[in-house]
């Protein structure tokens, strides 16, 4: 893994992050990138950018420097589950059961 990779510069924390947590930087770099969603991050002037691929979601937390350019301060997945139709149908039969007048 490259410090300077695609033009943003990572922090060791990252680096450490994507080796631990299995995330190659290429896909981290494209959640970054190409977000399909992104939102304000709790530490200042700081962004997460979402990215799922499969049933993983990548997310990146990055921010600016003095400097205007891109810090990626660390990264990590989450597991998603995809909702069905069938799974809505299942839902609502049990709501039924449970609540049943």
């Amino acid at each position: 893994m490259e410090r300077n990779f695609g033009g943003v510069v990572w922090t060791n924390h990252a680096l450490k992050r994507l080796t631990e947590r299995n995330i190659s930087q290429g896909d981290a770099w494209a959640a970054f990138r190409r977000p399909e969603q992104s939102e304000y991050a709790k530490a200042k002037g700081a962004w997460i950018y979402y990215k799922t691929y499969g049933n993983q979601r990548i997310e990146v937390v990055a921010k600016q420097n003095e400097k205007k350019e891109w810090i990626i301060l660390s990264v990590w997945s989450r597991q998603v589950f995809k909702k069905t139709k069938k799974m809505d149908s299942l839902a609502k039969l049990l709501w039924k059961r449970i609540f049943k007048k």
